[in-house]
């Protein structure tokens, strides 16, 4: 059937909104061409998890290997040497591939009271442990491991879907991800269970204590006093395995990279109460049968496992991957274009990508990186500045420079 041409007035109006939603894309700054040069030019750990600044003044440089090792590193980034903070490898967290000691944070009074946090995961039986430690008393570069006090045991029924990822939150409260307890397919459907705190995010008052608990439960916390066996350290829930997340600095808000199952990689924007959708849905798109009248939060961005699923998505101009590593909002100085993207790569492509979210929408998405030979982009990393940094399996700590061409640019998302 031959088209009808439209009447003048209605090409002008067509055109006239063509120009304006031109407009608002271009309102926002391109993305920066950006390459990875070594932080640390000389010096190679091994399976690096997380880099954090010591929140006391220091400066020093706190770096997490997923064997059991928190490593001091060099005040000169030339040198090569490294000092030991922290060595649990005895305990042999590290396994299997996701095992391992996962999260590292601090209480918000660590310049006085030298206690911070840890996640790993142990055998016999399986299980998650979330531990408090101080700092030698005797010794600033070492922790006391004679103070450890555990906090919280989660068995896992599964070695894979460990989550650990730990968070002082601008609250003060602590935030912990842990996974959907590992297999495929979300088998005993904790994902959807209030009563479990597998496939969730929880949040914990470190300051007190709750009943017979080693930790407070934020009176806020959105199931807090719900009963009938609801875990009231639910914070967030319906994730499969949530893989890094941060808060931007300026918003506040929590952002975390939710690794799927077989098709889809997703990103989120995580709210008190939210439920995600994991295991009833996989990003966007129906995984198993879902309850009549559910709701369920939507991610902010998907991408596909496959460049054949890319016709099936709401972000069809995304390139695809195998499993996400969440990032963080970029708020440094160094890269102008950049602020204020969110910075995300997938880890077994190495690819790494940004995307602008403005009401709520995802106004402008594009890749930084593309398929690159680092490879297993194991996590991101912030310092006080807000720049941002890559730690990858190739026992390197990356940083974002400019490339001499800015020749990249953000993808508007399909209408």
């Amino acid at each position: 059937m031959t088209a009808m041409p439209l009447p003048s007035r209605s090409r002008g109006i067509i055109l006239l909104a063509a120009l304006l939603l031109g407009c608002a894309f271009s309102s926002t700054a391109a993305l920066p061409s950006v390459e990875l040069r070594p932080a640390y030019p000389n010096l190679k750990v091994t399976r690096p998890l997380l880099m954090e600044t010591v929140p006391d003044g220091s400066g020093r440089v706190f770096l997490v290997e997923q064997a059991g090792r928190i490593l001091i590193l060099p005040a000169d980034r030339n040198a090569a040497e490294t000092k030991v903070f922290l060595d649990i490898a005895n305990r042999k967290p590290y396994v299997k591939n996701e095992e391992g000691l996962l999260g590292l944070a601090f209480h918000p009074m660590f310049r006085v009271n030298g206690k911070f946090y840890i996640a790993y995961s142990q055998q016999n039986p399986t299980r998650n442990v979330l531990s408090e430690i101080q700092v030698s008393k005797a010794n600033p570069d070492e922790a006391d491991l004679a103070t450890e006090r555990v906090l919280l045991v989660v068995p896992q029924p599964y070695s894979n879907h460990n989550g650990g990822a730990l968070l002082m939150g601008p609250d003060g409260y602590l935030y912990y991800s842990l996974g959907d307890g590992g297999s495929a397919n979300d088998p005993h459907n904790f994902g959807q269970n209030l009563n479990s705190l597998l496939g969730k995010i929880l949040r914990l008052d470190i300051t007190t204590r709750s009943g017979d608990l080693p930790y407070g439960i934020p009176r806020d916390n959105p199931f807090a006093g719900k009963g009938g066996g609801v875990r009231e350290e639910i914070f967030a829930y319906g994730l499969r395995n949530v893989w890094r997340m941060s808060f931007d600095r300026d918003t506040g808000e929590l952002w975390a990279g939710d690794v799927g199952q077989n098709k889809w990689e997703e990103v989120c924007v995580i709210v008190k109460g939210g439920n995600y959708g994991w295991s009833v849905r996989e990003a966007f798109h129906p995984f198993k049968d879902s309850p009549a009248n559910a709701k369920y939060l939507d991610p902010v961005i998907e991408y596909p496992h496959t460049p054949d699923l890319a016709k099936e998505s709401k972000f069809p101009g995304h390139s695809h991957g195998l499993s996400v590593t969440g990032g963080f909002v970029y708020r440094g100085k160094k890269l102008p274009a950049l602020r204020g993207v969110y910075v995300y790569g997938d880890f077994n492509l190495g690819t790494i990508w940004g995307l602008r979210r403005e009401n709520g929408k995802v106004t402008e998405h594009g890749t930084l990186i593309k398929q690159n030979p680092v490879r297993q982009v194991a996590s991101f990393a912030e310092d006080p500045d807000g720049e941002i940094y890559v730690l990858a399996f190739d026992g390197k700590i990356y940083e974002f420079v400019e490339a001499p061409k800015t020749n990249a640019a953000l993808n508007p998302p399909a209408p």
